[in-house]
């Protein structure tokens, strides 16, 4: 079963039908709004990111409340993922850390912490590294086997954030938004291809995306595409080779703030302050479905469609777990790409400190103060 998942600035986690577009499920998240939503590789839990708290859902049960609550940041988390086999997971927040944690403890394992509030963070695909970017417009790497060791660092656009990372899934090629509405493809490779060692990024092109913020990059699961969220109210798909643009979908009336591909590329899903959420036909570039139901900005949305899911990952709470386990990374093989459980027709979905306008994450919308350029939906 695909799972769609969007929330935002309404205090409430909503859970749709791909196909008929009907809301079946919600949890109510009241400590604050909604920054980001991460469904687990098993499709058991689902993990939202707020101000300052991570909070845990199961989707296995019919129950309403958090099963976890993750206290560690003093700020908006912006970020949150897993590793691979959900052994442990990592944030980013406008506080500065980027953290690793192990499920069955309330105090991160890793804090890698700079001066300037994090926008973005990625996992490398080794599992081995962190990739973050910055309000000041730097890109840095972290070496989760060091408490705290850079091992690179690059900036862009100095004192123009980064808005936004995405990875290839063979861990070759980085794309960076800005602020600025600029894109930038790195190239990115080891020192030495013998023996394993720290990742450097190498830039190879750099191009116009839109003439204003970028809140979203989005590299597809089959690595030819790449999707871009704007302010704008469009999101736009580029050719991930030549990085021509392909489609522009306009709908929203609204900045688009997030999107997420569905397993087979075909299909995206995309989140935004008109208070909707809708699934496009890349094809054709038109939205086959709406999903209505939020009643304020929604600027997050996660998906998880695979149609065989990954053997389940280890009970990730301490009331349910046996055994020590170690929450740091370990190199793994890449497992092969999961096809999608969406039939017939493959439906499926997966902030930050602006520099000159305030961003829904630092305060409540104010239709008020330059609507042009804010979230409406109060």
């Amino acid at each position: 079963m695909a799972l769609i998942a969007t929330s935002g600035y309404d205090h409430t986690i909503r859970f749709w039908e791909p196909t008929n577009g009907i809301c079946y499920r919600s949890f109510q998240y009241m400590d604050s709004h909604v920054n980001r939503l991460e469904i687990t590789p098993d499709k058991r839990y689902i993990a939202a990111a707020g101000n300052p708290r991570i909070s845990f859902f199961d989707l296995t049960s019919s129950g309403q409340h958090a099963i976890s609550n993750y206290d560690g940041h003093t700020n908006n988390v912006v970020e949150i993922g897993f590793q691979r086999e959900q052994r442990w997971f990592f944030s980013g927040s406008e506080d500065g850390l980027v953290k690793v944690w192990d499920f069955r403890e309330k105090q991160a394992k890793r804090a890698y912490k700079s001066s300037d509030p994090v926008t973005a963070v990625v996992l490398h695909p080794s599992q081995m590294e962190l990739i973050a970017g910055y309000q000041n417009g730097a890109i840095r790497i972290w070496d989760l086997n060091s408490a705290d060791s850079c091992v690179f660092e690059t900036t862009p656009m100095p004192n123009v954030a980064v808005r936004s990372l995405t990875v290839s899934r063979d861990g070759s090629m980085l794309i960076a938004a800005t602020s600025k509405g600029r894109c930038f493809v790195y190239n990115l490779s080891t020192a030495r291809s013998d023996v394993p060692s720290p990742s450097r990024l190498e830039l190879q092109h750099s191009f116009p995306a839109h003439d204003t913020y970028i809140l979203k990059c989005l590299l597809s699961p089959n690595g030819r595409l790449l999707a871009t969220c704007s302010a704008d109210h469009t999101v736009k798909i580029w050719n991930a080779n030549d990085f021509a643009l392909e489609k522009t979908l306009m709908a929203h009336t609204q900045w688009v703030w997030d999107c997420v591909f569905t397993i087979d590329s075909a299909y995206l899903v995309t989140a935004s302050s008109d208070r909707k959420a809708m699934l496009w036909e890349l094809g054709s570039a038109r939205p086959v479905k709406t999903y209505t139901g939020h009643h304020k900005p929604v600027v997050c949305v996660a998906m998880n469609d695979t149609s065989v899911p990954p053997a389940p990952g280890p009970t990730p709470f301490p009331q349910a777990e046996q055994g020590p386990r170690s929450a740091m990374p370990q190199q793994q093989a890449q497992p092969p790409p999961p096809t999608s459980s969406v039939a017939p027709a493959p439906v499926r979905p997966t902030r930050h400190t602006m520099t000159a306008a305030p961003a829904p994450y630092m305060q409540q919308p104010q239709p008020q103060a330059q609507p042009q350029a804010q979230p409406q939906g109060s």
